[in-house]
């Protein structure tokens, strides 16, 4: 065993697996405010599906010593009976643990089926999710990756590279995020639906942890701390970094503005299309696989306005078209005086050969994924069901969270301060006697104290709403390829019944935190 080799994967393993969570912040981020707590549901389930159903059969189909090209034995079934793993892309020799490699390729099991929830998003029933994770991690993944990542493996054989999951994981997951797209259908009100991100900085939050989880993801894929995992670590962020300059340079022509949602994009994107070759590569040929990244994954985006199918945050521009870009660029710049194990491309003298069977493989994965995908999701929506009601799409968390991912302000979080009117208000309602009701529009950020400072003035009772108060200024907002013309702003709505002794003191605090004059009305009211 190597000591240096079993800690670098082990670090790696843990590296991956905080990607994980980082989708979550990453998608969580992007989509409306309602289907926060549901999109990163989505995304942390996986972690304990997928981990067991690896244990009990994804890794003996998928790594099992026994078996054929296509399909490994049950001979290491809940890993009752393990032997050394005959590992993939790595020199004789190098020895780590068996548990430490089953760990390290469960966290990439984990992850590939969760990429898709970005396209759907606003959709999937969690129930349907849920079985829909089980068969694709049984039926699908393990059988990719042992065609890739086994010695035994049919394409492996053929001469198929793929480092770290070009095709394992991103060419997979796009494909099967097809098919669920075309089982679920489109969101309500699309393609006239304008949702709005809930909280960027949340995404930019979880894209730094998927970047930095990349290092993980493809410097320990060769399984050896090494110079190749040094220039597999360094291709990884040189690709990323090139990638998100030329997607912000393609944003910057079509949209007149470099967005923040294209840096994040732009380098995800570069990180997906480099995977498959990070290992196999010098560090030019990273630097060019990135901008050739960046570039057609930012025009890929339009396509769905084109061909017209709803991919809620891309993932089919940048995990889909990333993933089978990477994989058909390594037939031209693999280099096997980068890494011995690789075949040379294109541009190192081996002619077409890799090429084409680099080819051979991104059409048997694509079409191999799609097809039991699409059977696995026809099945779940005829039986318990995979698409959301369409009245529920607009607000899941309530629907299957019972919760939400915001409170306003802390307002509802913590019990009211008696006022001074609180007493008399509940006496004088029980008797009958005419109220006074205040109602005014204030800024969102002057909301800290409102409601204490309004029951000390004399406010009977106070209801305060969400509101989106016309402004007449229109400014315009970008999110990926589409405008939005907005000229309304985020207001609070507050209501307060007051006696006519107190109504001037409430008046004044609403004042005081920013209510505008015109905003605010008077009315006489008769409580029941």
């Amino acid at each position: 065993m190597n000591g240096a080799d079993t800690a670098w994967v082990l670090v790696c393993a843990g590296l991956v697996l905080f990607m994980t969570p980082g989708l979550a912040l990453f998608y969580g981020g992007m989509v409306p405010v309602r289907n926060v707590l549901t999109m990163m549901m989505q995304n942390i389930i996986p972690l304990g599906i997928i981990s067991l159903t690896w244990v009990l059969v994804g890794y003996t189909l998928a790594f099992s010593n026994k078996g054929n090209s296509v399909v490994g034995d049950f001979d290491a079934f809940a890993l009752l009976e393990l032997d050394t793993p005959q590992f993939h892309s790595v020199a004789a020799g190098v020895t780590i643990p068996t548990l430490a490699f089953v760990a390290y390729q469960m966290m990439f099991a984990v992850i590939t089926p969760a990429l898709l929830t970005g396209a759907t998003a606003g959709r999937l029933r969690f129930g349907g999710w849920v079985v829909f994770l089980a068969a694709f991690s049984i039926l699908v993944y393990p059988q990719v990756a042992r065609w890739l990542w086994h010695p035994k493996g049919w394409l492996f054989q053929l001469g198929a590279q793929d480092w770290a999951g070009g095709m394992v994981v991103h060419a997979s997951a796009g494909a099967a995020t097809v098919a669920v797209l075309l089982v679920v259908g489109r969101r309500r009100g699309w393609p006239n639906l304008r949702t709005s991100p809930n909280n960027l900085p949340l995404m930019l939050v979880g894209g730094g942890i998927l970047w930095f989880g990349w290092f993980g993801f493809n410097a320990g894929d060769g399984l050896q701390a090494n110079g190749i995992a040094a220039q597999a670590l360094i291709n990884t962020h040189v690709a990323g970094a090139a990638a998100m300059l030329t997607w912000l340079l393609v944003e910057r022509i079509g949209n007149g503005r470099c967005t923040l949602v294209g840096a994040v994009s732009g380098a995800v994107a570069g990180l997906a299309t480099i995977t498959p070759c990070a290992g196999y590569v010098g560090t030019g040929a990273a630097l060019l696989i990135g901008l050739i990244a960046g570039c057609l994954c930012a025009v890929a985006v339009r396509l769905k306005h084109v061909l017209r199918y709803d991919d809620a945050l891309d993932v089919i521009a940048v995990h889909f078209v990333g993933g089978v870009l990477g994989s058909f660029l390594l037939g031209f710049f693999a280099d096997s005086s980068v890494n011995p194990v690789s075949d040379d491309g294109i541009f190192s003298g081996g002619g077409g050969v890799l090429l084409w069977h680099q080819t051979v493989a991104i059409v048997s994965v694509v079409l191999f994924s799609f097809v039991l995908s699409w059977i696995v999701a026809v099945i779940i929506s005829r039986t318990i069901g995979l698409k959301e009601a369409g009245p529920d799409q607009e607000d899941q968390d309530r629907v299957q969270q019972g919760a939400s991912a915001y409170s306003l302000s802390g307002i509802s979080a913590r019990p009211a301060t008696a006022g001074r009117a609180a007493s008399e208000g509940a006496e004088d309602a029980r008797r009958g006697r005419s109220s006074r009701l205040v109602s005014a529009v204030v800024n969102t950020d002057r909301v800290d104290g409102l409601r204490d400072a309004l029951l000390m003035a004399g406010a009977r009772s106070l209801e305060m709403s969400d509101a989106a108060a016309y402004t007449g200024t229109v400014r315009t907002e970008a999110f990926r390829s589409e405008k939005r013309r907005i000229d309304f702003e985020d207001r609070l709505r507050v209501q307060a019944a007051v006696d006519e002794e107190h109504e001037e003191a409430v008046v004044a605090v609403l004042k005081r935190f920013g209510a505008e004059p015109d905003s605010i009305y008077r009315l006489s009211v008769i409580p029941y």
